[in-house]
């Protein structure tokens, strides 16, 4: 089955390469849940990730490049451009592609970006299950995204991101991983509900928030680094955990 086209938006040329050959998917009906948050989507961050700061913040550092490095960055799953904002930040002459499901999203990301210099970011619609990788990236980000997929897709993403990168080049995911057990999990479940709560957010917010959650397909931590070292990566570890957010790293050797 051939997967939906996509549009590339503000760029010089549609990225290299055929969409890659696979049956695999992002969960139905993923790109219009999040369409529908696209409004309130960054308003409720901080509320939704108690640890937004640190958990954001933990990403830059792993790129291990001079601030004024020109770098290749790709941002899967990008959504609204938050991981893109803290990257761009740091490292001014980074060119970045951001690649989303859902339209509405990257709007917001498209205006957040908007007095960029023109074409320091370009703006992909796609499923990133399906969509073809261009080569040659010095860094591949992502965001609490690739936790759509199921397993066998992000292993198989995991691969494609590999040979996508320049050797050496890094890649680093801020994500949402699933508790050992189920015990581990339900607790795990319930202390995040008590914080969201505890930071004022709307019985309304937290709605849309379960809602697109439904979409979730989660591993462990452990699962999705043996995954990563599977692929080929080197130096895999994680570097920041808080509750169920934790972000992870691999570079590929070179």
């Amino acid at each position: 089955m051939q997967p939906a086209p996509f549009r590339v938006r503000d760029a010089q040329a549609r990225p290299t390469g055929m969409p890659h050959a696979t049956t695999h998917a992002t969960v139905p009906d993923a790109g219009p849940l999040f369409d529908r948050s696209a409004a309130i989507f960054d308003r409720t961050r901080r509320q939704l990730i108690p640890c937004f700061d640190a958990f954001y913040g933990a990403v830059p550092p792993l790129v291990e490049r001079a601030p004024d490095a020109e770098l290749s960055v790709l941002d899967l799953g990008a959504g609204t451009g938050l991981l893109s904002q803290q990257l761009a930040h740091a490292f001014p002459r980074a060119r970045f592609l951001l690649v989303d499901v859902a339209e509405q999203m990257l709007e917001v990301a498209r205006q957040r970006f908007a007095d960029e210099p023109e074409g320091r970011f370009r703006f992909a619609l796609g499923d990133i299950a399906v969509f073809a990788l261009p080569p040659r990236q010095d860094v591949v980000v992502s965001a609490l995204a690739i936790h759509h997929l199921d397993h066998d897709a992000k292993r198989d993403l995991f691969a494609r991101v590999h040979a996508a990168l320049v050797p050496g080049g890094v890649f680093a995911n801020a994500e949402q991983v699933l508790a050992p057990t189920p015990d581990e999990e339900r607790a795990e479940h319930e202390a995040w509900i008590a914080q969201v709560r505890a930071a004022g957010i709307s019985a309304g917010d937290l709605a849309a928030a379960l809602e697109r959650m439904t979409a979730d397909r989660l591993a462990t931590l452990d699962e999705q680094i043996a995954w990563l070292r599977d692929a080929g990566f080197a130096d895999v570890r994680c570097t920041f955990r808080e509750g169920r957010f934790a972000v992870y790293t691999g570079r590929r050797p070179g």
